[in-house]
């Protein structure tokens, strides 16, 4: 896709995100839900293709493994997902066919409400 082929950056000018577009990896603000990754490692079989594994709570081993969506458009910015309210946890939960204790257990920082 020739993604950033002519950028010219330094550690420093990555760290402060000067790149063309985002970066977004789950776990990131605008994708809170670790889970997905199982979705994506599928779709790639990105375990058979590089070897690298979820653990139980989709931490990738080896531990040095890297993941995102990258969007190469300038006028990306990076953005958070907002409070959940309850009724969209289930909602969630439904569409994702987990219960809703497991949605509550991945979207734990972004719960509007207390789970008893």
């Amino acid at each position: 896709m020739g993604y950033g082929a002519a950028e010219r950056l330094t550690k420093e000018d990555l760290i402060e995100e000067k790149y063309r577009g985002i970066r977004p990896a789950a776990g990131y603000p605008s994708s809170p839900d670790h889970s997905e990754k199982r979705t994506l490692w599928r779709l790639l079989d990105a375990e058979a293709q590089t070897g690298i594994k979820l653990t139980d709570n989709f931490a990738m081993w080896p531990g040095a493994s890297v993941s995102g969506l990258y969007f190469a458009h300038p006028e990306a910015r990076y953005f958070a997902v907002d409070l959940v309210t309850r009724d969209q946890v289930e909602d969630y939960a439904r569409r994702k066919g987990m219960t809703i204790a497991e949605a509550e257990r991945w979207l734990s920082a972004n719960l509007a409400y207390d789970v008893n």
